[in-house]
């Protein structure tokens, strides 16, 4: 079984076809950057883009992977990618733990949506949780890119 993460041609020869994709690139391709958070798609911290839609990892068996998965480690090489660096400016994470998530939705609406509206944000992030609550700094980080916030 073969699959393309971050443009790069995987095999993951006889793996069990059912393995979770989060778990295909946390344990067998070292991917680390997508993170476990409830294991059952609510909280949204093992968010991937999959053909460039925001997906779930946790849920998804590596079979169904029929697109391009882009993980954290693929959203940029550098850090660069605008909402990285908004969110840097903006101080958006606290603890960390579910901003590749936050990260991965947010590049996923802007990528399809260069000016997203509240009401489109609130869409797109829902289902993202943050246990230390920065919601207004992830909707001003997006608001931002949009080039509607300061």
């Amino acid at each position: 079984m073969k699959i393309n993460v971050n443009g790069v041609e995987r095999d993951l020869g006889n793996l069990d076809p059912m393995t979770p994709l989060l778990w295909v690139l946390r344990d067998e391709l070292q991917l680390t950057g997508t993170k476990f958070g409830c294991g059952a798609g609510h909280c949204g911290a093992c968010t991937v883009h999959l053909g460039g839609v925001a997906m779930r990892s946790c849920q998804l068996p590596v079979m169904a992977v029929q697109a391009p998965v882009t993980t954290i480690e693929g959203l940029s090489a550098d850090g660069s990618h605008p909402v990285q660096q908004a969110w840097r400016e903006l101080c958006v994470p606290q603890c960390g733990y579910c901003q590749s998530g936050q990260i991965m939705s947010a590049s996923a609406l802007l990528a399809s949506d260069a000016q997203p509206d509240d009401a489109a944000i609130e869409a797109a992030m829902a289902g993202n949780l943050c246990r230390c609550g920065t919601y207004p700094r992830i909707r001003q980080a997006i608001q931002r890119c949009a080039g509607g916030g300061k």
